[in-house]
């Protein structure tokens, strides 16, 4: 039966990798079944409004970072609150998205998606800085380690990941040490390695109505 998170990709018509793995497999229901939820393949639907696009992007961008709402609506006031002080907006709202420690944990390899990092991370499965961080919206800096707890490296789930972790490319502002189980911050998030889905300023014009 299809999972409701795989839902969530049909309906906003884009793949967000919500799955992990399975997303990249034939098996994705977005690939079987390329259109909305609850729609028969070959039936047109209207374009959407200025309203219904804007709406779509702040949802894609929500959903690609695993966020509740009140979460992500929080991230842009900040933001928006900023306009006047920072060269580029949706450039310093991608930073702070993509330095939330459960995203850091994603894109070291350490975890397929951030639901999954998100879960780890709240049970104490990292150290930030050599010491233990639960908080999944922690901010990381540069400088920061973030390795995984010695005595959780021999927990089932993480039995093989020393050999799948020598396959992850980091983006740049982040290396890591397979052998040791740790990342490292050395720069700042850019706009193109995110690889978000989603058009910023449709997001700002959305929440500045």
């Amino acid at each position: 039966m299809e999972n409701s998170i795989c839902k969530i990709c049909r309906r906003l018509g884009q793949k967000l990798f919500l799955k992990g793995e399975k997303c990249s497999s034939p098996k994705c229901p977005i690939v079987r079944k390329p259109y909305p939820p609850g729609q028969k393949g070959k039936r047109r639907k209207r374009g959407p409004s200025e309203y219904g696009k804007e709406l779509m992007e702040k949802q894609k961008l929500r959903e690609w970072y695993g966020m509740s709402e009140r979460q992500f609506k929080k991230y842009i006031r900040e933001v928006l609150a900023e306009r006047g002080r920072v060269a580029d907006t949706a450039l310093e709202l991608i930073k702070k998205l993509e330095k939330r420690l459960d995203n850091v944990v994603v894109r070291l390899g350490f975890s397929h998606s951030r639901a999954q990092a998100r879960q780890l991370i709240s049970h104490g499965y990292f150290l930030v800085r050599g010491r233990p961080c639960n908080i999944p919206s922690f901010e990381v800096k540069k400088g920061d380690v973030i390795s995984l707890k010695k005595q959780k490296q021999k927990k089932p789930f993480f039995k093989e990941l020393s050999v799948s972790l020598k396959k992850v490319q980091p983006p740049s502002w982040l290396s890591l040490d397979p052998k040791k189980m740790e990342g490292k911050v050395v720069g700042e998030p850019s706009f193109e390695e995110s690889g978000v889905p989603a058009e910023i300023s449709s997001i700002f014009e959305f929440y500045s109505r």
